[in-house]
Parts: structure tokens; C-alpha cells; sequence
């Protein structure tokens, strides 16, 4: 079974970094992809950032790109989400995600796409 787990979540001030970790275990085809959604209350679920492991390459929001730094170490299978100069709006719970297909379409992250789900970290940046 896949097994999905996040951390690194917490507070910080704006302007602050924080470093979110995913560690996936079991099998997930080679064409899989692992990624960030973030959801704040009372608003829609977000796609962050995702990195397309078959194909080496990586999807960035405009909404946090040039802060936001996505990356993955095949050697323990775990993703990382570095987050920079943080602002009150990325205030929200962040879900790793891992599908066995497409990462991304249209410039956007689908969530129908990504079936694994990890427990969520709640990540909260103050004024």
C-alpha cells in the first residue's frame, strides 16, 4: 500500500521560511507524480507545486513561484516543499499528494489526478 505523511508544518512570521517534508512509501509507478495542495478555510483547494519523477521535471504556481522550491530525493522517496519569505495568504493546511500518472494539465494541478493524500500540516504565517 502507498502510504502518504507530511510534516515540517508550524508557525512563523511573515517574511520567514518553513520546510515541508512528505515521506511516501510503497509502490507507485515510475510515471508517478508528487506534489503540494493547500487549502485555507473557506476556500477552494490550491495546487502548490509538483514534481513529475518520470519526466524530471517541475510545476510552480504563480501564486508562490520565486519563494517556493519543490524538489524530491529518489534515494529515500521523500518530497520537499521549501517555502520562503512566507505572506499571511499561504496561511493554510498543505497535503502531500502522489499520483501514478499526470502531474499537471493546462497549467493546472487536478486534484482527480492525485490519489494518495497525506494527513495534512497546518502551516500559519502572521503580520
Amino acid at each position: 500500500q502507498v502510504q502518504v505523511v507530511e510534516s515540517g508544518g508550524g508557525s512563523v512570521q511573515a517574511g520567514g521560511s518553513l520546510r515541508l517534508s512528505c515521506a511516501a512509501s510503497g509502490y507507485i509507478p515510475s510515471s508517478r507524480c508528487m506534489g503540494w495542495f493547500r487549502q485555507a478555510p473557506g476556500k477552494e483547494r490550491e495546487g502548490v507545486a509538483t514534481i513529475s519523477i518520470a519526466e524530471g521535471t517541475t510545476y510552480i504556481a504563480d501564486s508562490v513561484k520565486g519563494r517556493f522550491t519543490i524538489s524530491h530525493d529518489n534515494a529515500n522517496s521523500t518530497l520537499y516543499l521549501q517555502m520562503d519569505n512566507l505572506k499571511p495568504e499561504d496561511t493554510a493546511i498543505y497535503y502531500c499528494a502522489a499520483a501514478g500518472g499526470r502531474c499537471w494539465f493546462r497549467n493546472r494541478m487536478i486534484s482527480d489526478d492525485y490519489n494518495y493524500w497525506g494527513q495534512g500540516t497546518q502551516v500559519t504565517v502572521s503580520s
